[in-house]
């Protein structure tokens, strides 16, 4: 069986921990972590952000190891410059007017480019690679896995507020993103060099300078043999992390193994796919998506059992189940989103909001040895 390697790369909130609002301190906290975390830690287009990114890994267990140890360390670091972070796809009450963009020459030309678009787009992601046996199989994956897209999303929803109000969304984040190009699900390519020469003509034409300027939710990666799910709001909890990697790794090797036995999956349009899309986005795991092949909507719970059996083959060589059946618990729990609102409807106060964010984003990891704030 080819191995499905997995790559994972967080997008986490820098908050100071007074106001508990955004604050613009990247440089702090990556020359704080340098001694153990300088490949691990990047710059992102707001200075109130950090990513950090795992190696290249070989099972969900070697994954969720390596992001438990950045995670401790980027913690410890944090809490030695004075700083906390979170996880959580928006900020509850910051505005991004006030947050500082990153001086790069790729982000100030994304800035000359979009103005207020990129200045605005402050928000968190989890982007997760898996790889791929070549790109030919990866567009055909690609095709396949934009219908579960929504599926996995709903899971991952964690950004109800935006600029302090209540935005009626689980996932505001991605109503924010839509409004730079090139985003959302992908269109359907019959062939590699369909996508190749769709990238080629934005290239050649000035559009991009390179296809790292497509942001799908989901994309085969330009540079790397993976392909990258960029969908998912950045969770709060670790577990909540590694359960949607397993799902998505158990996802691409199903679908390869179906083609491997010349079966396919049904592809349908873009437009029905952003249908679900939507739903999930507004209701997360309360929401009914629809179920194309029997034209009704269901509600979630269903679909999951359905994904759940769907994968049941593969996740045991994968040696990935316990972790994909976190999702139960996720339902169980309330999604990230749920769980802030929550708090929220508990507190009106979006500073304890952020607090919770904190805590959780700690759960785990750091045993107690320090309280949060």
């Amino acid at each position: 069986m080819h191995q499905f390697t997995i790559g994972i790369e967080e997008e986490y909130q820098i908050i100071d921990v007074e106001s508990r609002d955004l604050i613009s301190h990247v440089s702090k906290i990556i020359e704080g972590g340098k001694a153990v975390l300088s490949e691990n830690l990047k710059h992102e287009m707001h200075e109130s952000m950090i990513e950090m990114e795992t190696g290249i890994c070989q099972n969900i267990q070697e994954a969720q190891a390596e992001l438990t140890n950045l995670r401790r360390h980027l913690i410890n670091t944090a809490h030695e410059q004075g700083l906390r972070v979170s996880g959580g796809g928006t900020h509850p009450f910051s505005n991004w007017e006030h947050n500082t963009i990153t001086n790069g020459e790729r982000y100030n030309k994304i800035v000359d480019d979009m103005g207020d678009v990129a200045r605005g787009n402050l928000i968190f992601g989890l982007h997760v690679h898996i790889g791929i046996p070549n790109r030919e199989e990866g567009v055909r994956i690609q095709n396949v896995m934009r219908y579960f897209l929504p599926h996995v999303y709903a899971l991952s929803v964690n950004s109800p507020f935006w600029i302090g109000r209540s935005t009626g969304f689980k996932s505001y984040r991605q109503e924010i993103f839509v409004k730079f190009p090139r985003t959302g699900i992908p269109s359907y390519f019959n062939s590699l060099a369909e996508f190749d020469s769709y990238v080629d003509l934005l290239v050649k034409t000035g559009t991009i300078d390179n296809a790292k300027k497509i942001w799908w939710d989901l994309r085969v990666h330009p540079f790397y043999p993976t392909i990258e799910f960029r969908i998912c709001d950045m969770p709060l909890r670790i577990e909540e992390t590694v359960c949607l990697a397993a799902i998505m790794q158990s996802l691409v090797a199903k679908i390869y193994k179906l083609h491997q036995q010349n079966l396919s999956f049904r592809s349908y349009r873009r437009l029905l796919l952003n249908e679900n899309k939507w739903r999930a986005s507004r209701d997360g795991v309360h929401s009914k998506l629809i179920d194309f092949g029997k034209e009704e909507s269901v509600p979630y719970p269903d679909l999951l059992k359905e994904l759940l059996e769907f994968i049941d083959d593969v996740v045991d060589d994968l040696g990935c189940r316990k972790e994909v059946e976190y999702a139960w618990k996720i339902l169980e729990n309330g999604t990230g989103a749920d769980r802030q609102l929550a708090v929220y409807k508990e507190t009106g106060d979006l500073k304890k909001v952020v607090d919770y964010m904190i805590s959780e984003t700690e759960y785990g990891i750091t045993h107690g040895e320090f309280a949060s704030l």
